[in-house]
């Protein structure tokens, strides 16, 4: 697994799962005990601690709920929702057409694009860049900037006001090290 496969498996489980997820104990104890940031590649030690000083799962639970769960969210974390984010079934099949085993779960969530990207980086065949460019120009970079925003401005918590701005530089990080290559 590269540096771009970690950065977006471990964003991708933060907004896919619930903080107190068990699959998620071990990112949260790296967190706490300042360990992300050894491996972390980007430049963003500040926001890293901010993240560290702010990732107690069970404190997070009610902000996750409150921002990503159910009809009555305050941030819905699928394109779908967003005006110029993608349609769930075109995600579905874009990444059924790469191979990509999915779940029953939406694709078009926000973690669960990361994750895939994560998947492509790893398994995918020669064509991987222009999967990869693909995924960030027609079904992240649309809709993740309004996105991200709102959670800034409507987290509760400064973990998830902190993910967002780490996400936000760490997607156009990934996209622009996408168009180098």
């Amino acid at each position: 697994m590269n540096e771009f496969s970690i950065i977006c498996r471990i964003l991708g489980s933060l907004f896919n799962r619930q903080p107190q997820d068990p699959l998620l104990v071990p990112l949260f104890t790296m967190l706490r005990e300042g360990k992300l940031q050894q491996h972390w590649p980007l430049e963003q030690d500040e926001l890293l601690t901010r993240l560290q000083q702010n990732s107690d799962p069970q404190a997070l639970a009610a902000d996750y709920n409150a921002l990503f769960v159910g009809s009555d969210c305050k941030v819905p974390p699928y394109g779908s929702q967003w005006e110029n984010g993608p349609q769930e079934v075109a995600v579905r099949a874009f990444l059924q057409q790469r191979g990509m085993p999915l779940s029953d779960g939406p694709a078009d969530h926000f973690g669960a694009l990361l994750l895939a990207a994560s998947w492509l980086e790893d398994q995918s065949e020669e064509d991987e860049i222009e999967a990869q460019i693909a995924l960030f120009d027609d079904y992240l970079m649309p809709w993740c900037g309004q996105f991200l925003g709102k959670v800034e401005a409507h987290a509760g918590t400064a973990f998830y006001r902190t993910l967002a701005a780490i996400s936000r530089e760490a997607v156009q990080a990934m996209r622009d090290e996408l168009a180098e290559e």
